[in-house]
């Protein structure tokens, strides 16, 4: 952010010093007539003599997120002179911490690397390693990525991290080299924090995923208030009286797959005409032809902030594929209507597959499962045609076995690698045949299911659909009702309490397609039989959590829609947990006994809800006996159903 601050001073009608910690960071930042720069780090009485020194008016305060102190003695100095105070956030991408593990500090990681196992990169800095050496087996275990520079690496080696487990680079790396370091190392964690666009943070843990790692975040430490760049720019340039600059164009374009033959006549006349190029490093390489600078950005309000305070006209924003195929495109134009902006499509890996393999994809679901979770085993049971985008060394294999092991390995599918360049392969045969092939990382998988159209959508599975044993079962017309009261959304997050034979839990998932259920059981024999169920009927976005409520609950994420069809006694307790985790949800409650009833109806009374309906479900079924049919009664069941919400008196 500095580095950015200082490029859109350059020039103008202010006198501007930069104050950096070390003299590396001096080298990033070119000096001008009116930007000055300072290295070295500087404590209270330090900063107050830089501001009489230089006599500032301002105080732009741009350093890191996690340099808090520094940040709350810099805001009490200049509150101390009488000078102003400008803080510059960083933003935070809640996009991508979404899936990450999150830990409030550094003993937060550390405690809960001390419950897992295998290799764990860290890419937090050197100031804090000495914090890591509490993990269990640190020596083997832990691998550190430090700057190369005197002083880390002098820390680095008096703390025992020697040979392969330090690694001196210097950053930010791109999602390329992170994955590659990631698989060399056979890391199964990674440790960062959300240092935004300027620390590489997007890249770091878009590779985790495409690797399965997990990534583990450090929290920002402290809540903050303050403006980005881009606006930090624009009221500098009010208070200095900077002219106007001339009017913008931004032209967002598709560079297709990125073979130069797929990009388009107009696309090329833009990159000609352009004064700089922006986007992710794959992308503006394979530009490089065209001789224009560029910078690299991959977040939506990184590449914003850029398009700002460029100091040009004329900016091509390039996105690879299409710009209307999971594109950055759809997050940046929100931020940019003010400007004048032309979109140019590109030739999407989509259209040039489908070309290949001799079909049509106007009739296919499009599905993209390349650094995103994608329930793809449901969607393709439903779906005649479905097109996957897949990304990762396994990602291929990893769709192709999940078909396989349930029970769908006798689909057709047909492989697309490395799609417009001179080594594409188009490969064809079964989900089955094909999943011990090996793949390019970013591929495109078609698969044709014929027997999709005749797929039952109603709720309410017969109950001979189910594996069965002497755990309990909520039956096929209880389950049908039971489903219609809850009100399922398809991304909805399900907790199925007292899930039994996980019945309800798996139509759940097959309603939520683009959702998640977690289906807790106190019995070990029934978690296993969920798990055979799950395989049996090849549904996938369930995980099953063996454990009593409400204590197995404490650690899920908060869920928007949850059943309760046993409670062992802690009804109470476990509806007020769901409502601390999100005082919206919408709930219901199976009931058979007397004494659940009973105490149903005092949660309704008592806990913060709304819309409580009761519901006495009496079903009787057939059975022959001689000549005639006799109907026999099933237990009735009552159904509390409810919005969380303001009491209903």
């Amino acid at each position: 952010m500095t580095k950015e601050i200082a490029e859109g001073c350059r020039g103008k009608d202010i006198d501007l010093t930069v104050s950096v910690a070390t003299a590396y960071g001096e080298t990033l930042i070119d000096p001008a007539d009116n930007v000055h720069v300072i290295s070295g780090r500087k404590d209270a009485d330090g900063m107050a003599a830089l501001i009489r020194d230089t006599g500032a008016e301002l105080i732009v305060d741009a350093t890191h997120p996690y340099a808090a102190e520094v940040t709350r003695t810099l805001k009490a100095v200049a509150d101390q002179a009488g000078v102003e105070y400008l803080r510059v956030l960083r933003g935070e991408d809640h996009e991508e911490l979404a899936g990450c593990v999150l830990a409030d500090d550094t003993p937060g990681a550390v405690a809960y690397l001390n419950n897992t196992e295998g290799p764990v990169l860290l890419t937090v800095g050197s100031k804090e390693l000495f914090q890591y050496t509490a993990v269990t087996d640190w020596q083997n275990r832990l691998y550190a990525r430090v700057l190369p520079l005197p002083a880390s690496t002098e820390i680095a080696f008096k703390l025992g991290f020697t040979g392969s487990h330090l690694i001196c680079m210097q950053g930010p790396f791109t999602e390329a080299v992170n994955e590659a370091m990631l698989r060399m190392l056979d890391c199964r964690y990674l440790v960062t924090k959300d240092t935004g666009a300027a620390g590489g943070f997007a890249e770091k843990v878009r590779a985790a995923r495409a690797c399965g790692v997990t990534p583990i975040v450090i929290r920002r430490p402290m809540a903050e208030s303050g403006v980005g760049v881009a606006e930090c720019l624009r009221l500098l340039g009010e208070r200095c009286g900077w002219p106007a600059t001339a009017k913008k164009h931004i032209t967002i374009l598709g560079v297709g797959m990125g073979d130069p033959g797929t990009l388009t006549r107009a696309a090329e006349e833009a990159c000609r005409a352009a004064d700089l190029m922006v986007g992710a490093q794959r992308v503006t390489e394979a530009l490089t032809r065209f001789g224009k600078p560029t910078q690299n950005a991959v977040a939506a309000k990184d590449i914003e902030a850029i398009l700002r305070t460029a100091p040009v006209e004329h900016i091509v924003v390039a996105m690879s594929g299409d710009t209307g195929f999971y594109s950055g495109a759809k997050g940046l134009l929100p931020l940019i209507g003010d400007m004048e902006v032309t979109v140019l499509p590109g030739v999407s890996s989509i259209a040039y597959f489908a070309a290949k393999a001799g079909t049509s994809w106007d009739d296919a679901l499009l599905l993209s499962a390349h650094g995103r979770p994608c329930n793809y085993v449901t969607k393709i049971r439903r779906s005649p045609k479905t097109m996957v985008l897949v990304g990762g060394d396994r990602g291929v294999t990893d769709l192709l076995t999940a078909l396989r092991d349930n029970g769908l390995g006798h689909l057709p599918v047909t492989v697309g690698e490395n799609l417009s360049y001179p080594n594409e392969k188009i490969t064809r045969g079964t989900a089955a045949d094909l999943a011990a092939g090996t793949f390019a990382p970013l591929s495109l998988v078609l698969v044709e299911n014929p027997d999709a159209r005749s797929a039952v959508l109603v709720q309410g599975r017969p109950d001979g659909d189910f594996l069965r044993t002497e755990v309990p079962m909520t039956k096929s017309e209880v389950r049908a009702v039971t489903l219609s009261k809850l009100r399922l959304t398809r991304d909805a997050l399900c907790w199925d309490v007292g899930a039994g034979t996980g019945s309800v839990s798996l139509e759940m998932a097959e309603a939520c397609e683009d959702g998640w259920v977690y289906a807790i059981e106190r019995k070990e024999e029934a978690c296993a039989l969920i798990e055979e169920n799950k395989k049996h009927l090849g549904v996938t976005n369930v995980t099953v959590i063996e454990g009593a409520a409400p204590d197995a609950l404490r650690d899920l994420p908060a869920p928007t829609h949850v059943f309760v069809g046993g409670s062992g006694g802690e009804l109470k307790e476990i509806l007020t947990l769901v409502l601390e985790k999100n005082p919206a949800a919408r709930i219901v409650v199976n009931t058979v006994t007397a004494e659940t009833f009973a105490a149903a109806l005092d949660a309704m009374r008592t806990l913060p809800v709304r819309d409580v309906e009761i519901v006495e479900l009496s079903v009787s079924r057939g059975r022959k006996v001689g000549g005639y049919h006799l109907m026999t009664a099933q237990n009735p069941v009552y159904l509390f159903s409810c919005q969380g919400g303001q009491e209903n008196g």
